[in-house]
């Protein structure tokens, strides 16, 4: 059972002047550009609520996702990779390079005023 899901754009258009990717037309509310330093660890969280999808604009990163110590997952990710985390999966990104991420969430992390859609180990 794999944790996580490598997605495809939706449409890729490319001719001399250059590359659009349409990642996604409809499916998420919330949209985050992320950055991130060489060394830095980022997440060690998961959500309840919403399945969060990424898009590697530059960098590296070695995700690691996990449901239970039994059910543990490790990838090499790289630019341009595409993937989806489903709810309630723990994930943490341990960054081998200097990355620019899209992040994309299916309802949005905040859920009122005082709550987000963020749970702890």
């Amino acid at each position: 059972m794999n944790l996580i899901e490598f997605l495809a754009p939706d449409f890729v258009f490319e001719n001399e002047a250059g590359c659009l990717k349409q990642l996604v037309h409809d499916g998420w509310k919330q949209v985050n550009v992320i950055t991130s330093v060489r060394g830095s660890v980022r997440g060690g969280h998961y959500h309840k609520f919403n399945r969060e999808a990424f898009y590697v604009v530059s960098g590296a990163f070695k995700l690691v996702v996990w449901q239970t110590k039994d059910l543990k997952e490790e990838y090499s990710i790289q630019q341009g990779d595409f993937f989806c985390i489903n709810r309630n999966v723990f994930h943490s990104f341990e960054y081998t390079e200097d990355t620019v991420l899209v992040s994309m969430y299916s309802r949005g992390v905040e859920l009122d005023e005082s709550h987000k859609d963020i749970w702890l180990q």
